[in-house]
């Protein structure tokens, strides 16, 4: 006699009665009850849309097609951009993990305490006038993350790639609202997973990540799901899989895109989103999932313009000023891109000035999730993906980094600074000498041109309302520096 098992009751294969039969149509329909309401695809309660968001490292604004490489090649973020909503002026912090802070809780830097990677002794801060503000080097255990928020809502959620808030105990994101979670990042190949995972000799990390997400969508299908790719390519080491640095090794290099191996890297960024949108077709998903693609800063490049190097740009961001590590453009805007089918007019785009602590009220709205318990500093981007007149309440958006990021050869990316941008004016405090710089974005995107000493009213606006948000989220400044006082008095 042949054992038959479903769901978990067992039937005798010589049982062909119409009393297993009814109980067989009983138990499927049950089980189809289960798996609508897991999905939330009652009639009266349409799913909620599943959200993918993917994050490419180091990525600068112009390190795609779609925001105007001509080098660099890829199709499938531009074609996410031609069939969703491309943001011209959304922003990171600086350097991956004040971003990364912001992302995951909604609160800019000075409620976390995040403001930068690692201690304030990364570089050496006792050879300038100011103590940097000390940097809390994991994400606070009381903060709600936007993976416990949306679980809290009924989505399964699950992380793959780099996480940088802290992995040990409570930190780790397993404990932070993902159901799933491996870890990874440091290495492209040859890589140490978090918890450990085998792979294959030779697996490059952008598609040991991808074949995690993938294989998520797959199991999840059924419900909605929250999926983070958090891809550590672009950043370095620079490292491609060699078929892709071959087939970009005789390009000839076109406005200061030129390295073969960063655009194999990115050539795998986009290969790992066109496998999410594949697989979002074929399991007949797309029309049900938003697909967000971002930066978590500006790219590596820019300093020779600058004047910080003499050689050695990895990429450039102009007409960006600067890269990765300033708070002039190039180190803190970022792409944006994001497909909700049947939300986002296909192919459009949106000037309006946005930032990291935006997302997780953006993505709370998407999902129909409650907002926490706790401060959240941005705005639900939602308006904007909806209309093309979308507005948003708040006038300005804001930096404040007190610290100090070098750039080598005794020069800085950027020493401590505040910013303000309402509209197309932006405004950079200096807070080691108080220097203001007033730019126009709109008509000098590269920040070419200070407009402090012609505009003192703009200034004064802007100045007196970066003071007020200073004060309103208590963000503590950088002190003077005692010992170089000391050392400078001695001298005298």
């Amino acid at each position: 006699m042949t054992d038959l098992s479903f769901c978990g009751t067992q039937i005798c294969g010589t049982q062909t009665t119409v009393a297993m039969l009814i109980r067989l149509n009983v138990l499927w329909m049950s089980f189809m009850f289960v798996c609508r309401v897991a999905a939330g695809a009652d009639s009266d309660n349409p799913r909620r849309p599943n959200i993918i968001y993917i994050l490419a490292d180091d990525l600068g604004w112009s390190d795609t097609g779609v925001y105007g490489s001509q080098y660099y090649e890829t199709p499938n973020i531009d074609r996410l951009a031609t069939e969703g909503i491309r943001f011209t002026q959304y922003h990171n912090c600086p350097n991956c993990q004040p971003t990364r802070a912001a992302l995951m809780t909604g609160q800019y830097p000075p409620r976390t305490g995040v403001y930068t990677v690692g201690g304030i002794d990364r570089f050496d801060w006792k050879s300038r006038p100011l103590r940097p503000v000390d940097n809390a080097e994991s994400l606070p255990l009381d903060r709600i993350t936007i993976a416990q928020q949306l679980r809290t809502a009924g989505y399964v959620t699950g992380i793959f790639g780099k996480w940088h808030l802290g992995q040990k105990g409570k930190h780790h994101p397993s404990h932070r609202g993902f159901d799933e979670a491996i870890v990874t990042m440091g290495q492209h190949y040859n890589f140490r997973t978090d918890p450990v995972v085998e792979y294959p000799k030779g697996t490059y990390l952008a598609d040991f990540l991808t074949d995690r997400a993938v294989d998520f969508i797959h199991r999840q299908r059924f419900q909605p799901f929250f999926l983070y790719l958090a891809h550590f390519g672009v950043h370095s080491p620079i490292v491609a899989k060699p078929e892709l640095h071959d087939r970009f090794r005789t390009k000839a290099p076109i406005a200061g895109h030129h390295n073969p191996t960063y655009a194999g890297m990115i050539y795998s960024i986009d290969e790992s989103v066109g496998r999410i949108m594949k697989a979002l077709d074929e399991l007949e998903l797309s029309e049900n999932t938003v697909v967000i693609f971002s930066s978590d800063n500006g790219g590596v490049g820019g300093y020779v313009r600058e004047g910080l190097k003499q050689s050695g740009d990895v990429t450039d961001n102009a007409p960006l000023r600067s890269g990765k590590g300033s708070l002039y453009e190039g180190g803190v805007r970022d792409p944006l891109i994001v497909r909700w089918p049947g939300v986002t007019e296909p192919g459009r785009l949106c000037d309006v000035p946005s930032i990291h602590v935006d997302l997780f009220p953006t993505l709370c709205e998407i999902a129909s999730a409650e907002l926490p318990q706790q401060v959240l500093d941005g705005e639900s981007l939602v308006p904007l993906l909806r209309s093309g007149d979308g507005t948003l309440r708040r006038t300005a958006i804001f930096q404040h980094f007190p610290g100090y990021l070098g750039a080598g050869q005794g020069t800085w990316r950027t020493t401590p600074v505040g910013t303000i941008q309402k509209g197309d004016w932006k405004l950079l405090e200096f807070f080691e000498d108080g220097r203001l710089e007033l730019y126009d974005l709109r008509q000098d995107v590269g920040e070419t041109h200070n407009l402090a000493a012609s505009n003192p009213e703009k200034l004064k606006e802007l100045h007196d309302e970066m003071t007020a948000w200073r004060n309103s989220v208590q963000a503590p400044m950088p002190t003077p520096n005692a010992d170089r006082i000391s050392g400078d008095r001695r001298r005298q």
